[in-house]
């Protein structure tokens, strides 16, 4: 569907909403969370955009964010902590959060962005996703906030920790080489296989000519990753 303009209409901010189950007694508020810079320039009857609210949201979600670690890991340092928080509210993040509410279909964008791929375009996610934050936190206060970020933050600070508890695995079997003068490990690719959209990928890690360990994922990183955790295991060092 189209508006005059040849642009797709968005998902209504009605629609939206009951979606969701976000209330909303402003509904203007969140057609303006909604609302990118660039329909703005395209549809003069249009009133405001929504950087404003993205300005909020984004100081919102620090706030909410490091509390939520503060509470949910006690045993973290300061700037362990810190890593953590910025790994949650750093654009890929949220831009994820953005894709696992469909907020895109939502987003009211101008031609040229439409065009341009906009709605799946991470930064812009990432601007609506603070902007949605801004409004929600307006109407209902941050407890509602809390209530719909918090899920979402359970399973991003899984993935983040695994992440770096992966990347972590590399580090400590590397560490382990080098103190045996066998110098640096190599992640070698012994099979690839399935679909370009699902490709599975085994690897082995190397080190001065022997195999130490091996790995499977979906991505070359990690199954490399996979890999360093398993030598590491062999190695009795995990």
């Amino acid at each position: 569907m189209e508006d005059t303009q040849g642009t797709r209409a968005a998902e209504s901010a009605q629609d939206f909403a009951q979606r969701l189950g976000l209330k909303f007694s402003d509904m203007l508020l969140l057609n303006r969370a909604l609302t990118h810079r660039s329909f703005l320039n395209e549809h003069p009857e249009a009133v405001e955009d929504n950087e404003r609210l993205e300005f909020l949201g984004d100081a919102v979600l620090d706030f909410l964010v490091g509390a939520w670690l503060y509470n949910h890991f006690p045993e973290m340092s300061e700037g362990e902590l810190t890593r953590m928080r910025s790994a949650l509210v750093r654009t890929e993040t949220l831009a994820d959060f953005a894709c696992q509410i469909n907020l895109g279909v939502a987003i009211r964008l101008g031609r040229g962005e439409e065009d341009g791929g906009g709605r799946e375009r991470s930064a812009i996610l990432c601007n609506m996703f603070e902007a949605l934050i801004g409004a929600v936190y307006i109407e209902s206060g941050l407890g509602a906030v809390r209530e719909f970020v918090e899920p979402m933050l359970e399973t991003g600070a899984d993935e983040v920790l695994n992440l770096h508890n992966e990347h972590d695995a590399k580090s400590r079997f590397q560490e382990w080489a080098q103190s045996q003068s066998l110098g640096t490990p190599y992640y070698r690719t012994t099979a690839a296989h399935g679909p370009d959209h699902a490709k599975i990928f085994e690897i082995e890690v190397v080190v001065d000519g022997k195999g130490y360990g091996q790995g499977v994922g979906h991505s070359k990183q990690t199954a490399a990753q996979a890999a360093a955790h398993q030598a590491l295991v062999d190695l009795g060092l995990e």
